[in-house]
């Protein structure tokens, strides 16, 4: 076993050193309701920081007052949060930070650094690509570059989801795609499997098909299907047989079933509902409750003011018995094409982790 092999992905429910944001400054990321977006973020925070520390990006001296003003007015303690002056493009952490892996001899986490291309789609990404080492390097861990031969893999975080002991969910549409958003031209799915066992520890990877309608990443599994232990997923289950995602998900569904782990055991799937279809201006967006963000005693769902917000609620009230449910309004925050896990980034507890 190679060194980066014997490092592992957590599971995300495993206990958390801090929560990673970066706060948000691009207005074309919500146009035309960008003002509301960081008192959303203020609930965030809220919610988070009685359970975790919460690291943010910010660009400078500036944006950190901006937001400590927001902090405060929404009773955030100012002891629970740090700031880090890295300066972004955009805020979305889960896709643009490093994978943290851990294994058990080593007292710190290890930062694998992948590429980021602004989802193979947008220009405006260059220093989101530099925001992997630089938090790396503030945290002062070894940061490793995941390459496929001589070229430095591009991955985001949203792209995968991962139960802690080897198994990985994640789609054909993101990264198989040929055509669209391509982000590593010419990589297999075995190319794919192989970087994802030297660099993140997993045996198996589970291949999903499409994702939901509206979300411009071209894929994502997190607004889909989500581990929450290490033997169940959930996934979105869309009942109106006329809906763009109704197919898409019955595929998946029928992908999932038979699945046996790496043990011999059969993979548990439950049902998370899907609100009704939302849209802003003609445009859908991605709204789904797969999108939750699991902390060390809360998880946090996004909700849209549809009937199925409760039923979500419960449901993963009942995966999580453990941590306090919550939901976060989220209509304002999915005109960005992406919610909770999308803007948040675990950074697993070591021991060294804890020590800073």
């Amino acid at each position: 076993m190679s060194d980066a092999a014997a490092y592992r992905l957590p599971a995300e429910w495993e206990l958390h050193a801090a929560t990673w944001l970066a706060w948000p400054k691009n207005p074309a990321d919500w146009p035309g309701k960008f003002h509301p977006i960081g008192w959303v973020f203020g609930e965030i925070v809220r919610k988070l920081a009685p359970y975790e520390k919460v690291r943010i990006l910010v660009d400078d001296a500036a944006w950190e007052a901006k937001a400590r003003r927001v902090l405060a007015k929404a009773g955030v303690d100012p002891s629970r949060v740090r700031f880090y002056h890295i300066p972004t493009d955009r805020g979305w952490c889960r896709d643009m930070l490093p994978a943290f892996t851990v294994r058990e001899e080593s007292p710190r986490a290890r930062a694998v650094s992948f590429g980021f291309t602004g989802w193979a789609k947008y220009s405006n990404h260059l220093l989101d690509a530099e925001a992997s080492e630089a938090v790396g390097h503030a945290l002062k861990m070894p940061v490793t570059a995941a390459m496929h031969g001589s070229r430095k893999v591009v991955l985001e975080g949203g792209g995968i989801d991962c139960n802690g002991q080897g198994v990985l969910l994640t789609t054909e549409e993101c990264f198989l795609d040929p055509l669209t958003q391509v982000r590593n031209p010419g990589m297999t799915a075995r190319d794919y499997e192989a970087v994802f066992r030297e660099y993140l520890g997993i045996e198996q990877v589970i291949w999903l098909g499409q994702g939901i309608a509206g979300d411009d990443t071209h894929g994502h599994v997190d607004d889909l299907c989500r581990f929450v232990s290490a033997d169940t997923v959930v996934l979105c289950k869309e009942n109106d047989p006329s809906d763009a995602n109704y197919r898409p998900l019955q595929e998946n569904r029928e992908r999932l079933e038979g699945v046996r782990l790496p043990g011999g055991g059969k993979l548990q799937v439950i049902s998370l509902p899907m609100p009704e279809p939302l849209y802003f201006e003609g445009v859908r967006v991605p709204a789904s409750y797969a999108n939750f963000y699991i902390a060390n005693g809360t998880v946090l769902v996004p909700t849209f003011n549809d009937v199925n917000d409760r039923k979500a609620l419960g449901i993963l009230a009942e995966c999580f018995p453990d941590r306090d449910v919550v939901g976060i309004h989220a209509v304002d925050l999915v005109w960005g094409f992406g919610t909770l896990h999308c803007l948040t980034h675990e950074q697993p507890a070591t021991a060294k982790a804890d020590a800073d």
